[in-house]
């Protein structure tokens, strides 16, 4: 049985205050769904998963600042940090029109203006500069595309496709 994709929603920073909140960057595009109630999946480096669920959140800068069940103190809150926060890929929030996920295009074919295929979608990256697609080459290099309209001109959910039109030696990079 397939273990279920884990969404990274947020990655905790350090505790603020005596009362168990952590100060949390988020890292989702739904910022949104951390609310009350959520449950989410912690973890760090190789240590075990552990569940927990969020009992309160409010802005704090361009940050979060998270509260859960059962981390009542400056000290429970410490042991949280540099941890990543997680929700199961089944709760992801629905995409909407013209947003798509990075798990949601993994494996997509992509291909050029003319239907010739260039390789397969690695999933998108974050980057300073903006989004960037990760093209899984043939050659079983990796190409990283910047994700906008010009390169990126229509991708297809249902047929699993990406076609791009990228300028000539991009792929070569």
């Amino acid at each position: 049985m397939a273990t279920p994709e884990l969404l990274l929603v947020g990655r905790v920073h350090r505790p603020h205050g005596l009362k168990g909140e952590v100060s949390v960057e988020v890292l989702t595009a739904f910022p949104q769904r951390l609310h009350p109630g959520l449950e989410v999946i912690w973890q760090r480096d190789v240590e075990a998963a552990r569940r927990l669920v969020l009992c309160g959140a409010r802005p704090h800068g361009e940050r979060l600042l998270l509260c859960f069940e059962g981390v009542g103190d400056a000290d429970s809150a410490r042991a949280l940090c540099g941890g990543d926060l997680s929700v199961m890929g089944t709760d992801a929030v629905p995409a909407p029109e013209g947003f798509y996920y990075s798990h949601e295009i993994r494996g997509f074919a992509c291909l050029d203006r003319e239907g010739r295929p260039l390789g397969l979608a690695a999933g998108v990256e974050e980057s300073p500069a903006g989004p960037l697609l990760t093209v899984a080459l043939p050659s079983g290099k990796e190409a990283l595309v910047p994700f906008v309209a010009e390169y990126v001109v229509r991708i297809d959910r249902e047929g699993r496709r990406i076609e791009l039109d990228l300028p000539a030696g991009l792929l070569d990079l």
